[in-house]
């Protein structure tokens, strides 16, 4: 069975186009990294819990605030490469946390140094014009921003 995750991607229009707000993963993998390293907030959760629930949970830990007060449509489940396959949630609202205060994971590091250190899960979160965000978003989630596009064409 696959790993299920869940997420929410929040979106507006401006300027004529559309803008989405995603986030920056965090740790020492993604340091350095930015096209290709920003995702959906989202996060892992069991048949036990409806996915909209657990994707408003996950936005709650990992930007520390509650997820917004609006309609969510579901835009798909999205099969990344790694085999999980998030459920993504599209959100119409500008109103995201000014600045993110993730949870954190704990991870050896330096790699075989005996070290364990605390790192963010996201590090950072902003919004992006659409065409940007295809540059910047994992690969695997790209065909949640064709469905978003799709959506906000009408």
């Amino acid at each position: 069975m696959p790993v299920l995750s869940a997420g929410i991607l929040p979106w507006r229009r401006r300027d004529g186009g559309v803008e989405v707000w995603i986030a920056h993963m965090g740790g020492p993998f993604w340091a350095r990294k930015d096209e290709g390293s920003w995702s959906v907030v989202k996060g892992e959760y069991d048949t036990e819990e409806e996915a909209l629930a657990a994707a408003r949970r996950e936005f709650a830990e990992e930007t520390g605030a509650p997820a917004p007060e609006v309609d969510y449509v579901l835009l798909g489940e999205f099969r990344q490469p790694s085999r999980k396959v998030i459920a993504v949630f599209a959100a119409e609202t500008s109103a995201v946390p000014d600045a993110v205060v993730s949870n954190t994971f704990e991870l050896e590091w330096p790699p075989r140094s005996g070290r364990r250190q605390q790192f963010p899960e996201i590090d950072d979160a902003r919004w992006f014009p659409l065409a940007e965000a295809r540059v910047k978003i994992l690969a695997g989630q790209r065909p949640a921003l064709d469905a978003l596009e799709r959506l906000a064409a009408g």
